[in-house]
């Protein structure tokens, strides 16, 4: 199992306040910083400057050194080259006119100065840090080289940037402690529509979803859902997720009341023919000796077992198309099955008007039969199946029609049509239109069985009632050779 590091343990378990504000904080202590930095390198620029200015208006010609309204820690010496020559002034002290002495590392320092005039740094020992000029020249009377050195102390510039940057260091303290108190108080507000919306789905995911009807009434607030903001368009996604959520356990719940009814009617329509058969074989075994008790028990128990069978296959053509089994594909002339079910039909419920209408423009004589694309024996189960609903559920009398169209058939007929309940589920699997459950009312398995099949051919079913007036429309793919 793989371990965080502890940089990305951190970021885990660092909440998205605490980094926002942490962010703020490095920020504002990097502009600080930056501020301070330049504002020091100006400042000392400046006074270096200012400086420097003072030094050049210092003696420059190598004469006896003048210490006239010159002040405490001003550099003035005469060193003479030839060390039998002592070296003369120094750094003026407090007292006017009195100079502390030069050391031999002092000297030594100020020795080591470019001799071009030109104003440079130098640590004296003993004094600290000056800002000086040397240059060689002769002594009045005298013929012995000396350099002349003149400079001015860098301990009050230094001091003002030690004081500079104390303050500044101070300021950015203090910006960064109000930074981080305001930054957090502002992030927290800022984020409390992020923790609305978190709250919403804590919510949602405490309900109990696993089963039963679900009622998903929680919401994002509508003021959340502005998705012209990033907390709005996070607010919207979650109403659309619990919206789709709600809508699929209500699809989820009424599929699994629809199981419910499915396993009633079938256990209803198993149990009828069931019995029949244990009865009738009970009756064959107390009776074995008479031949037509015999016969009649077989033949009852030949038919509910076709009954039974028949159901099944039905169960069995459902689940092969629902898992996608690919179904034959070649041209299947439209005209000759539709003759040959009502056909069948007209043998089958002879109390029926049957009908086959074609199409105006078509003359079935001379005209090339209407040809579609698909399993033969599967689109006879679909026109089979729409003709023997029609029989089971109208009345004797009633006209059924079936028109062929260039692309599919509509079964049509004036019976009492379906239940305006019934219309909008008549094509899932597990409706029934007979809800007092007779022998003849069927597991619903029909339509569902004429959707599934028509569907796995790449077409389209649809259903039009009112009383006096039903249509049943399927559509399918037109083949392109004629059969």
């Amino acid at each position: 199992m793989a371990t965080l590091q502890p940089a990305e343990a951190t970021r885990r378990w660092v909440s998205l306040t605490s980094r926002l504000v942490i962010t703020a904080v490095v920020l504002v202590a990097v502009v600080c910083v930056l501020i301070g930095t330049i504002t020091t390198l100006a400042m000392r620029s400046s006074l270096m400057d200012r400086l420097d200015g003072d030094v050049r208006h210092l003696p420059t010609r190598v004469v006896a050194l003048d210490t006239h309204n010159r002040g405490p820690g001003t550099l003035l010496a005469l060193i003479p080259l030839s060390t039998s020559t002592p070296v003369d002034g120094g750094v003026l002290s407090d007292v006017p006119s009195q100079f502390r002495g030069l050391s031999d590392s002092a000297t030594a320092a100020l020795l080591g100065l470019p001799r071009d005039g030109q104003i440079h740094h130098v640590n004296i020992p003993g004094f600290g840090g000056y800002r000086a000029t040397a240059r060689t020249g002769h002594l009045v009377g005298s013929s012995d080289d000396v350099v002349m050195v003149t400079g001015l102390p860098t301990a009050d510039v230094d001091s003002t940037i030690r004081n500079l940057i104390g303050w500044e260091a101070l300021l950015t303290l203090l910006g960064v402690g109000v930074a981080a108190f305001v930054g957090a108080a502002v992030v927290r507000r800022q984020l409390q529509p992020l923790r609305d919306v978190a709250a919403t789905a804590h919510a949602v995911a405490a309900l109990p979803l696993a089963s039963g009807a679900i009622e998903v009434t929680e919401r994002v607030p509508g003021r959340l859902t502005d998705e012209a903001t990033e907390v709005g368009q996070v607010g919207a996604a979650l109403n659309t997720l619990i919206a789709h959520v709600e809508s699929s356990l209500r699809a989820r719940h009424r599929s699994e009341q629809q199981v419910r009814q499915f396993v009633a009617d079938a256990s209803h329509e198993l149990r009828t023919p069931l019995t029949t058969i244990r009865g009738y074989t009970e009756l064959a075994q107390r009776r074995p000796t008479d031949e037509q008790a015999v016969k009649t028990a077989l033949a009852k128990v030949e038919e509910e077992s076709g009954r039974m069978s028949a159901m099944v296959e039905d169960l069995l053509l459902l689940a092969r198309l629902d898992s996608g089994r690919p179904l034959e594909r070649a041209p299947v002339d439209l005209t000759q099955l539709l003759l040959e079910a009502v056909s069948d039909a007209r043998v089958v419920a002879p109390g029926h008007h049957w009908r086959l209408a074609m199409p105006p423009d078509i003359d079935p004589e001379t005209d090339e039969p209407i040809a579609v694309v698909g399993d033969r024996l599967r689109l006879h189960q679909v026109v089979s199946n729409l003709l023997t609903n029609a029989r089971k559920y109208t009345p004797s009398g009633t006209t059924v029609t079936v028109t062929a169209r260039p692309d599919g058939f509509v079964v049509h007929d004036n019976g009492p049509g379906f239940p305006p309940d019934l219309v909008e589920h008549a094509f899932e699997r597990f409706t029934r239109g007979d809800q007092s459950r007779h022998r003849d009312g069927g597991a619903g398995l029909g339509l569902s069985l004429v959707r599934a099949i028509v569907s796995s051919h790449g077409g389209t079913v649809s259903l039009a009632s009112r009383p006096g007036d039903t249509a049943i429309t399927v559509v399918l793919p037109v083949s392109s050779v004629a059969t």
